[in-house]
């Protein structure tokens, strides 16, 4: 096929396009909806991956431990008051069982209780080295990237730095509370992947000496909660959108073939090869896959717009500039809008030729 061939078949395409407009609006705004609901789910489906990014760098689960302080304030917790006597019952029938001598005085001195009535049996870590130890165990539980001793000083400085920039009240803190530090000793560990989250949680909330495990768990479930019904419902939207889109793509070649039915049975009679009766209408479907593409990178940029103030309160965080995926999505797009015009249009200009496009040849 010529260069001049190809030209003049293109133009007879674009033509046919306008020719038929209103079939072809009604093929544009099907593969747009198509289009936009892709683009959104893109768009929601980046933000969900860089906010889980996010909190797999930046959330850490912060392991408290039992010691002094955790003891302490169990004791004044009244609903754990029963759970307190009876490891105190059980502690005093151990210490009862043990060797008589000075092995029995040792016991004895070491289940003296303190000035806060507090015993040695009453908690797990006693000192610092038993808190490195217990880091120690976390580390080697799967999933556990890193994990950082927090000593009881180090907590109330970090508690004092959270209050801002007034050193006033920073100071204030330290003043009051370096006597009487309520903070236990912990772990900072940070994870290697959120998908085993909580299972890494669990096996550390198992381990003998921690109380409790703080952890922005949820925040991670609604991220993945979200990001997984995106995904689910953009498949079964788009899909039934791209049918839908094939469809009216295809019947709107149709009605170009049935306008041009008698100059194709010509065409065909005086030897003009398929390829040379296909192209105009693939170029007819092309243009419209095209003008669906724009159309759709402008209306998504508005429709983003809309939904950014909502992704921000959902994620917790900054959202993804449109401009950072503009190029992107309109690949996609004129991707999307080319296969569709090609399909269609193929589809329907060879079924045509193989049953009615040669019906002058015979004249």
């Amino acid at each position: 096929m010529k260069l001049g061939d190809v030209r003049y078949l293109t133009k007879e395409g674009i033509k046919s396009t306008w020719a038929n407009r209103l079939m072809t609006l009604a093929s544009i705004g099907v593969l747009v909806a198509c289009m936009v609901v892709i683009g959104l789910a893109v768009l929601i489906s980046e933000n969900g991956n860089k906010a889980l990014g996010h909190l797999e760098k930046q959330n850490i689960v912060m392991a408290y431990m039992k010691d002094y302080s955790w003891a302490l304030d169990m004791k004044t917790n009244a609903d754990t008051a029963d759970k307190t006597a009876s490891e105190q019952t059980a502690a005093s029938k151990s210490g009862n069982s043990s060797e008589k001598g000075d092995g029995a005085q040792d016991g004895a001195a070491a289940e003296t209780p303190d000035e806060n009535g507090i015993k040695n049996s009453d908690y797990v870590i006693h000192s610092d080295e038993e808190a490195k130890k217990l880091c120690k165990q976390i580390r080697k539980i799967d999933n556990v990237k890193n994990v950082e001793f927090i000593s009881s000083e180090e907590g109330l400085k970090n508690v004092a730095e959270q209050l801002g920039k007034d050193e006033s009240n920073k100071k204030l803190v330290m003043e009051l509370l370096k006597d009487d530090n309520p903070l236990p000793r912990s772990a900072k560990i940070t994870m290697t992947s959120m998908d085993e989250f909580d299972s890494t949680v669990k096996a550390i909330e198992e381990l003998e000496g921690i109380s409790n495990v703080r952890s922005q768990g949820d925040a991670a479930k609604k991220i993945l909660s979200i990001k997984n019904g995106v995904q689910i419902a953009g498949i079964w939207m788009i899909s039934i959108l791209l049918l839908i889109s094939l469809v009216i793509v295809s019947n709107t070649i149709r009605i170009t073939m049935y306008n041009r039915k008698l100059e194709i049975s010509i065409m065909k009679a005086v030897g003009a090869t398929n390829s040379f009766v296909r192209l105009p209408f693939i170029v007819e479907g092309i243009t419209i896959g095209l003008i669906s593409a724009v159309i759709s990178e402008g209306l998504l940029y508005f429709c983003y717009r809309v939904v950014t103030d909502e992704l921000e309160n959902v994620l917790g965080g900054a959202v993804i500039p449109f401009s950072h995926m503009a190029l992107i999505l309109l690949g996609i797009f004129a991707a999307i809008g080319t296969v569709s015009g090609v399909i269609g249009s193929s589809i329907m200009i060879s079924k045509y030729l193989r049953k009615e496009g040669s019906e002058f040849a015979a004249i």
